[in-house]
């Protein structure tokens, strides 16, 4: 059995951390010592270094929670977990796209940049008018609404 401390040693997390996965429902709740310590076995570690890893991968915690459910259930068939991945490629596909048309809106401002002084700063003149970009590089999320 493991303490808290050393099951988040082994397993690359924090203790809070932990403590959040537990109240969540990620993780079962611990069994506790005689002196009210929280003690983990195996199967916490195995499904702790689960969440970690998919987290490492950018799942969202809902997507970590299906997935953990289906592998609860290992004799179902996979195409749910496979679904999972496949949106959450797609997601990281999109960031892709977005972070590239970022990198190309930056270098085109510090080009344009005469390193002068900050009135004529071109940096500073397209963060205060998103019409001046060459790309649409928001992140859909935190587009505001008209």
């Amino acid at each position: 059995m493991l303490t808290i401390g050393k099951l988040g040693a082994k397993a690359g997390v924090k203790v809070p951390t932990i403590r959040y996965y537990e109240q969540i429902g990620l993780l079962p709740e611990a069994e506790r010592s005689a002196g009210n310590q929280r003690l983990y076995g195996t199967k916490a570690l195995d499904r702790l270094a689960f969440i970690r890893h998919a987290r490492d991968l950018g799942f969202t915690l809902e997507a970590i929670r299906d997935l953990l459910s289906l592998s609860d259930n290992p004799e179902q068939s996979c195409a749910a977990a496979d679904a999972i991945a496949r949106a959450q490629l797609v997601e990281v596909e999109s960031r892709l796209a977005r972070l590239t048309a970022l990198k190309a809106e930056l270098e085109r401002m510090v080009v344009q940049c005469a390193g002068g002084k900050i009135a004529d700063c071109r940096v500073i003149e397209v963060l205060g008018n998103h019409s001046l970009c060459a790309t649409d590089h928001r992140h859909p999320e935190t587009e505001e609404t008209p």
